[in-house]
């Protein structure tokens, strides 16, 4: 039996996959120019260090690095991509197990009693039969690989579940990292709001002092009360903003952050939470763009509907399937596995079509509509990638003028309202010299914070853009065990 099965199987081996009709996949041309002309010095090579530098040596303060891993570990929309990934690869294994034959062991008996007014001898007849055999199943020959690229396209579609989970989890990095600024800036806001209504309610409390005493008018009270209410107001407004900055950041970690990896004001970070990321001078190429999550799962998409068109295009030609099976056969227990006892039956067929109604051809064009769309798509996201690298390398280009810039100019504002408030103190300029003075001082520091949180958040997005950490994702990936390819 063994031997009559081996020599079913192994004519199916050397026959299957001999002819693969999908076209020859070549990588589309980047439809971007090489290079980002706006690259700034020292961004040059920025991305050898992004594609290289794992989000725990990007992220330098322990506190976000804590709050990202809790992320990972508990956020819902990472977890659905990990479970896509799971459901893939099971599709995956589903379509591969068409290019095998199926084999089934069954043992069956039968007895069978025929009266004598029904038997042609005209005497009762009891029959008994035994039956065990190993069968071969409709196995298809895939001749013109039908099968094969069905699997391809079914592997291709488990990389880009794959590489889209990547995407989500460097998006998920950079939105908890800043999340966890923004929360950092409020706090910061909210913290030169109380010192500055502290300030101004020093400033009211001697205006009304004053006022007491008839050395201030009215006007110059209500005017101080004005900056006090105004103070007091953001102060409110900024405590309720850094609450909801809060629950952002508890949602985007899938749990409550620990009051220790909460940040500090950034006024009071030691040192810049995100690393930069430094190189020597010389052309950012965008062909970095080709390590990026989104633009990989793009290509494998595109690589998934190249091999449907092999699918559509096998279904022109013939298909031949084989049943077949091979065991033993007694009318008696004892002597099923006698000499002699040995049972075959082997049942080919071939399917050529000749009238479909055109379904066939209409199949094709789907496909074949189907891989133009995807490359398309592919184009697309290259170009949206390569917009989103030349957005954050402009706005890097002038970042380091414009903090310059408003550092000096709350300096200027500080010294300003230092002279005011000691010239209105010794009765030399109006106090309406100190509300400007103190109004031009409080929004230049709000824009020095706000100018910090966007630098800060320029070096997440010129991470994320440019495909930070594909080499510590990929080596995640390598863990899960990915299926390998047909070899089609």
């Amino acid at each position: 039996m063994r031997r009559t099965l081996l020599s079913l199987t192994v004519p199916v081996a050397l026959l299957s996959g001999c002819v693969n009709l999908a076209p020859t996949y070549t990588q589309p041309a980047a439809p971007v120019p090489a290079a980002w002309a706006s690259a700034p010095a020292g961004m040059a090579a920025a991305e050898p260090a992004a594609r290289d530098l794992g989000w725990r040596e990007f992220f330098v303060d322990a506190r976000l690095r804590g709050v990202v891993e809790l992320a990972l570990a508990n956020n819902r929309d990472l977890r659905v991509a990990a479970l896509n990934i799971d459901r893939a690869r099971a599709q995956y294994g589903v379509t591969r197990a068409g290019a095998f034959p199926s084999a089934n062991l069954g043992a069956s008996g039968s007895r069978t009693r025929t009266p004598g007014s029904v038997s042609s001898s005209g005497q009762t007849r009891l029959a008994t039969q035994y039956n065990v055999n190993l069968g071969l199943t409709s196995y298809e020959l895939d001749l013109f690989g039908r099968v094969r690229n069905l699997s391809d396209a079914a592997l291709e579609s488990f990389f880009a579940t794959e590489d889209a989970r990547r995407g989500t989890q460097l998006s998920l990095v950079a939105e908890v990292a800043t999340a966890w600024l923004v929360l950092a800036t409020d706090q910061q806001r909210l913290q030169l709001a109380r010192e500055t209504l502290a300030t101004r309610q020093k400033s009211y409390d001697l205006i009304k002092r004053s006022y007491d005493l008839g050395a201030q008018s009215g006007l110059a009270l209500a005017q101080a009360q004005t900056t006090v209410d105004t103070a007091r107001a953001d102060a409110a407004a900024f405590d309720s903003q850094a609450e909801q900055s809060r629950n952002a950041l508890n949602l985007l970690a899938g749990t409550t952050v620990p009051a220790e990896l909460l940040p500090p004001p950034m006024a009071a970070m030691a040192q810049a939470p995100a690393a930069q990321l430094l190189a020597p001078p010389a052309e950012l190429p965008s062909s970095v763009l080709q390590q990026r999550p989104d633009v990989l799962a793009a290509e494998h998409a595109l690589r998934a509907s190249n091999a449907n068109i092999g699918a559509a295009r096998a279904a022109f030609f013939p298909r031949i399937t084989l049943t077949g099976s091979a065991g033993t056969a007694s009318s008696s227990l004892s002597g099923l596995f006698a000499d002699g006892s040995a049972a075959w039956n082997f049942a080919p067929s071939i399917s050529l079509p000749i009238f479909d109604g055109g379904i066939n051809r209409a199949n094709l064009g789907v496909a074949e509509a189907q891989q133009q769309i995807q490359l398309s798509s592919y184009e697309k996201t290259l170009q949206v990638a390569f917009r989103e690298v030349a957005d954050a390398l402009a706005a890097r280009r002038t970042l380091g003028e414009r903090l310059a810039a408003q550092q000096s100019l709350v300096a200027a504002t500080t010294r300003a309202f230092e002279l005011s408030d000691a010239l209105f103190r010794s009765g030399g300029a109006a106090y309406l010299d100190v509300l400007d003075a103190q109004r031009a001082l409080y929004a230049a520091q709000q824009s020095l914070i706000s100018l910090q949180l966007t630098e800060q958040t320029n070096r997440l997005t010129l991470y994320k853009v440019l495909g930070g950490g594909w080499r510590e994702t990929t080596e995640q990936a390598a863990g899960g065990m990915a299926p390998k390819s047909t070899g089609g």
